[in-house]
């Protein structure tokens, strides 16, 4: 029962998360591209007004004229809408998520004893200071004579988010490590909002109100951290899906396909940012293609010597041939207490996936799927808490590379 109350738990999780980062997400794009698409007011008392910069355009069968003050308008308007409670809700779903699964399920899915032997306290501890740390060390960036240089507190950046990285892959299961990287972005662009934009925001509304000009400090900070936001997301959405894929994540080199990833997702970023100008450099997009065409090579599965299904089916080699029946039973004994109708393992109300292993035929269906995760990229069985030996992965890698329907008796 609990195990069924935990997935509920983590289905409506999910479900809100999505919901309200979509929308979060969507609105930052929105201004973003607004921001960066402002004409020059066409109507002198726009401009004599304080407007400085304007934008028609037509959705959903209407003309809207948005228009953007430059410092401060001349009365407060009655309704003035504010965005922030995506931003606040996205955080509070996302770090649910994160206690509920990485935290509450810590021995499942953040601890590998294989990478480093945690005790759970102390595992859960990490995963906090990550978090705090992160937005500490961002924020004094940004605040230092270093942020006051785009380019140069990017680069500074991207080497600080890659010590992060390697560090969190050397200490917590490649699934674990990557979310935790994921959260803690997530958390600075949650942070950007509560701590920065908005109290700038209040401030310019507050001397407004009192028929004083707002200070222009306020929007400059505010349009750095939005700006670095927009940045953030595509790393941070990469994240979010990478519990999928464990070809990334259980890669020996993990840390070094997460930075690629994030860093490919923000240049794609920019690019999307600069072609609101109309002028958008190569250079991002570019360098993006070449960095994710980077890690499909380097990742691909090479092929080894056994590799010869030929051989393998003509009877060569048989002294490395492997049954169907062989692999099977390696398969129920370290991969069915999940993946069964009914799970043994008590972090699970329903098989994984829908996957079941209960007999050979379930077994050679998921032949291809098998060797991937237990084989390539080792992540599975998680954290290995079945205790499968390299010597049954080596086992299941024959089997499959001899060609799996020739193991069937």
């Amino acid at each position: 029962m609990e195990a069924y109350i935990v997935e509920w738990l983590s289905l409506f999780g999910r479900w809100i998360h999505l919901i309200t980062g979509i929308a979060w997400i969507g609105a930052s794009f929105y201004f973003v591209w607004l921001d960066n698409n402002l004409e020059a007011p066409a109507d002198a008392s726009d401009r004599e007004r304080g407007v400085g910069g304007e934008l028609w355009a037509v959705h959903g069968g209407g003309f809207y004229n948005a228009q953007k003050y430059a410092n401060g308008v001349p009365t407060m308007p009655g309704n003035l809408h504010w965005f922030k409670w995506e931003a606040y809700t996205t955080l509070i779903t996302g770090a649910f998520l994160l206690a509920l699964i990485y935290w509450y399920q810590a021995e499942i899915y953040l601890i590998d004893p294989s990478v480093m032997a945690l005790s759970k306290p102390v595992a859960i501890g990490l995963g906090v200071l990550v978090l705090v740390g992160g937005w500490l060390g961002y924020d004094a960036l940004c605040r230092s004579r270093f942020g006051q240089n785009e380019n140069r507190m990017a680069v500074i950046l991207v080497v600080a988010l890659t010590v992060v990285a390697w560090a969190l892959c050397a200490v917590f299961s490649g699934r674990g490590a990557y979310m935790h990287f994921g959260a803690m972005l997530g958390t600075i662009m949650v942070a950007n909002v509560y701590f920065v934009i908005m109290p700038g925001q209040s401030a310019m509304v507050a001397a407004t109100e009192k028929g004083e000009q707002p200070d222009p400090a306020h929007g400059l900070r505010a349009k750095q951290r939005s700006v670095h936001n927009t940045y953030f997301t595509l790393p941070v959405l990469f994240v979010m899906i990478s519990n999928h894929y464990a070809m990334t994540w259980g890669h020996e080199y993990n840390w070094l396909i997460l930075m690629a990833m994030s860093v490919a997702g923000a240049l794609i970023r920019v690019h999307f940012v600069q072609a609101h100008f109309g002028k958008p450099s190569p250079v991002p997009a570019s360098v993006a293609a070449v960095l994710l065409a980077g890690v499909v090579f380097a990742i691909a599965p090479r092929p080894t010597a056994s590799a010869d299904p030929a051989s393998a089916a003509a009877g060569g080699d048989t002294a490395t041939q492997v049954s169907l029946t062989e692999a099977h039973a390696i398969v129920v004994e370290r991969c069915a207490s999940c993946h069964a109708d009914a799970p043994a393992h008590p972090g699970f109300s329903a098989p994984p996936k829908g996957i079941v292993f209960a007999t050979e035929a379930q077994t050679l269906v998921q032949a291809a799927a098998i060797h991937q995760q237990t084989v390539v990229t080792k992540a599975m069985p998680l954290g290995n808490l079945t205790g499968i030996t390299d010597e049954e992965r080596a086992t299941l890698d024959r089997w499959f590379r001899a060609g799996p329907v020739a193991g069937v008796e």
